[in-house]
């Protein structure tokens, strides 16, 4: 099996069956995101402890599988990760998503490495990477405390 090959597969397995799909009862902290182009919608749901550090985190969403699969990704990676390691995240992956050809966090295994970099090859279609890159941008809007619903359409 070649890597484009493992990446399909991995998309389409994190977008059928997605982790962390729901919502838990003690969150603290959360966002909703739309993509009015693409119809993805998602809403992240954090359960932040007294030193940031993301004790819990579920989505619920509809979508596309590149929307689906990323937000499933983005919460198993995030799950126990102090505030500082989230961002590390993700600037990387916005990054890799965006124009750079790897990721250079260290503090992902290879294995979840390459689960990200499943999401990579969505950079050649301009319109994926907002799919992609939603359910990110409503981590950061839930981190943050950032008033409103992220919009794809209205990111700088």
């Amino acid at each position: 099996m070649d890597l484009k090959d493992l990446y399909q597969q991995l998309i389409l397995d994190h977008g059928k069956n997605p982790r962390n799909l729901g919502k838990f009862e003690n969150f603290n902290k959360d966002a909703k995101g739309h993509n009015p182009l693409c119809g993805d919608k998602v809403h992240v749901y954090l359960k932040l402890d007294e030193n940031k550090k993301i004790s819990d985190i579920k989505f619920e969403g509809e979508g596309c599988a590149i929307s689906m699969a990323s937000a499933s990704i983005m919460t198993e990676l995030m799950k126990n990760k102090e505030e500082p390691e989230v961002k590390e995240l993700i600037d990387d992956f916005l990054k890799m998503i965006k124009d750079s050809p790897e990721l250079s966090s260290k503090i992902i295994s290879e294995d979840e490495k390459t689960k990200l970099m499943s999401l990579s090859g969505v950079k050649k279609y301009p319109m994926r990477v907002k799919c992609a890159t939603l359910p990110w941008h409503t981590l950061v809007s839930a981190m943050t405390d950032k008033p409103g619903e992220v919009n794809t359409e209205k990111e700088d």
